[in-house]
């Protein structure tokens, strides 16, 4: 627990110095205060905390301006996104669709994914995600994404809790069941 508790603070002091930095004007747009969470060149290694590398410089546009207006919010993203410019938003999008993808550290059975492909084909992931799950425009990159991640961001779609822009996502995880949204979260983090 002791452990957790300094964690715990040294987030909060983490987030603190972000935010002083971001609400001063120093530097927010750069890219590496993103990596204390998102991990170097948005690789992130926090099964919590999702990679940037990338996604669609359209879709991390998308997502910070809904942060900094508030139509998403985050205790840890949402200060950091206040201050942000339209321009420096742009910046950050072009810079995190550029950098390589980590490629995923293992994957699962081979029956999880031939079910992730399965549920993904049913559900027709691909018709707004892409052919390779890579994302395009303002629809986010699944493949390689965090699982525990992608568990969360399911869940929340379903019970109706995470930010949709336009209904879409909330509506096609309905049908999901908690182990679909488990198999689909082990497969997707495999995907390079």
């Amino acid at each position: 627990m002791r452990g957790k508790a300094r964690g715990g603070a040294l987030r909060a002091l983490l987030v603190a110095a972000l935010a002083w930095t971001a609400s001063a004007g120093h530097a927010a747009a750069d890219p590496q205060l993103c990596f204390a969470c998102h991990g170097e060149n948005g690789n992130s290694s926090n099964p919590a905390v999702p990679s940037l590398s990338a996604q669609p410089a359209q879709f991390i546009a998308t997502q910070l301006i809904m942060f900094r207006e508030k139509r998403r919010t985050n205790p840890l993203m949402s200060p950091i996104a206040a201050p942000l410019t339209n321009p420096e938003i742009t910046a950050l999008g072009k810079f995190f669709a550029a950098q390589t993808r980590a490629v995923p550290p293992g994957k699962p059975a081979d029956d999880v994914m031939a079910s992730g492909k399965r549920i993904t084909e049913q559900f027709n992931c691909v018709a707004c995600h892409g052919a390779s799950l890579h994302g395009q425009q303002h629809i986010p990159r699944l493949a390689g994404q965090q699982a525990d991640y992608l568990r969360v961001q399911l869940q929340g779609f379903k019970a109706g809790t995470r930010f949709d822009m336009d209904g879409n996502m909330t509506a096609a995880a309905q049908p999901l069941t908690a182990p679909d949204i488990d198999v689909l979260a082990q497969y997707l983090a495999a995907l390079e």
